[in-house]
């Protein structure tokens, strides 16, 4: 939950299911309806943006709806960002019957919703194997609900070659005069031969954060966060070798995101990944 400041810095809670060992509990669906209520006792349930990720529990997601219908009742300006953390390469690693929680509840209430490619295929019951079936994709899931989709990987092949990522993005708007638009975008980033955990996490963060700054321009929001990671990334990566040694592949703990190290690139990033128009 974020409340009326801009959005520029956000903890991230990740669970690394790259080490061998982890530790922590999981929230209950009764658990959150506690806390939230001691936050209405308070009256600070006042927000400008929700952010969801990955969880595993079906009530805990339903309440999330609830949670999330009742905040827009009271700012109906309110953006619900929605990650729909479920799984990619072709498997789930949540239960299945998550799914149509997700697919139809979840996305219904959500104003941004950034799946990869399986995710989106899981939620339309649609193959994507060309750049049209992609946008076909959105086109679908907009209809669901969200004004903004975002596919944040694809399986795509880049004009540029296979060394690059394919996103692809739809943003839903209107103009002044009432009359609406679509903007559509797709960027390629370069991939880089590490595994790394968190990246899904710091890219729905950042545009959350450069979309609240660039609300109507899908393409700017875009490129400011993928120029996020390409900065975080690139300066992990440097940092991992280093620790590692000449020849030695970096482990986990020195594949953690720099991110408190990287704090002026994700206040104004350096743009060196740009978008195309579709």
């Amino acid at each position: 939950l974020h409340k009326q400041q801009p959005p520029l810095l956000l903890e991230l809670l990740i669970q690394d299911n790259s080490y061998a060992h982890w530790k922590g509990q999981v929230l209950t669906a009764e658990e959150l309806n506690v806390l939230y209520e001691g936050i209405k006792l308070n009256n600070v349930n006042h927000y400008d943006y929700i952010l969801t990720g990955y969880t595993r529990d079906t009530s805990f997601l339903e309440t999330v709806v609830d949670i999330v219908q009742e905040l827009k009742r009271l700012n109906p300006k309110l953006v619900y960002v929605c990650d729909p953390v479920m799984g990619d390469q072709g498997s789930m690693y949540v239960p299945e019957n998550i799914l149509p929680v997700y697919r139809d509840k979840v996305v219904a209430v959500a104003d941004i919703l950034t799946p990869n490619q399986f995710e989106a295929e899981l939620l339309t019951g649609r193959t994507i194997s060309t750049e049209k079936d992609a946008l076909d994709v959105m086109e679908l899931l907009h209809q669901m609900g969200p004004d903004t989709v975002v596919l944040t990987s694809t399986d795509l092949t880049s004009p540029h070659g296979d060394q690059f990522l394919v996103a692809l993005g739809s943003q839903k708007m209107v103009r002044p005069d009432g009359s609406k638009s679509t903007q559509k975008i797709r960027i390629e980033m370069p991939k880089v031969d590490a595994v790394f955990v968190g990246t899904g996490d710091l890219f729905t963060a950042m545009l959350l954060a450069w979309s609240h700054h660039h609300p109507n321009d899908l393409k700017a929001a875009c490129e400011k966060t993928v120029s996020v990671l390409h900065h975080v990334i690139k300066r992990t990566i440097t940092y991992a070798n280093g620790m590692a040694g000449p020849g030695k592949r970096p482990n986990p703990a020195q594949l953690e995101l720099r991110m408190v190290q990287s704090k002026k690139d994700i206040e104004d990033p350096d743009i060196v990944v740009e978008a195309t128009i579709l």
